[in-house]
């Protein structure tokens, strides 16, 4: 399977850089995990230009803010082929980055695929609204990667 065109919406295995540990020196994430596509930048001074990427990471670990993150519904994660332990997606962490970059990653056990699919519109339109009040508020700290 080709990489595929970012688009806000899309879950794609990527190897997320908590700020933490970007904060250490690490150059690389811990584990590969789902992330959420946020915001894609495409340059207006060159249609042939790689867009710019900001990607949410999806956790297992509750956020202690919980107006930092969303909860991913159940019935989201068995659309996405997701386990059924609970996760949220953070909204106050991103990763920054060209597309496709170096660290977008193949889904553990599915070689040749990127994305688990694409986020519900209602569930989606529920965690831009999130990520707005957040990036209004300056509430959100990027990594570029």
């Amino acid at each position: 399977m080709a990489i595929p065109t970012p688009e806000p919406g899309l879950v794609i295995s990527y190897s997320f850089l908590w700020s933490d540990e970007a904060a250490e020196g690490h150059a690389e994430g811990r584990k590969t995990r789902p992330c959420a596509i946020v915001l894609v930048l495409v340059p207006a001074d060159n249609a042939d230009g790689a867009p710019g990427v900001y990607v949410a990471p999806i956790t297992h670990s509750m956020p202690p803010d919980p107006e930092v993150a969303v909860e991913i519904p159940m019935s989201v994660k068995r659309h996405l082929g997701l386990d059924q332990e609970r996760s949220w997606v953070v909204l106050e962490e991103l990763n920054s980055f060209v597309w496709p970059g170096y660290d977008l990653r193949q889904i553990p056990g599915k070689p040749g695929e990127y994305v688990y699919g694409h986020l519900p519109p209602r569930f989606f339109e529920a965690l831009r609204d999130r990520f707005a009040a957040l990036y209004m508020a300056r509430a959100i700290r990027s990594t570029p990667r």
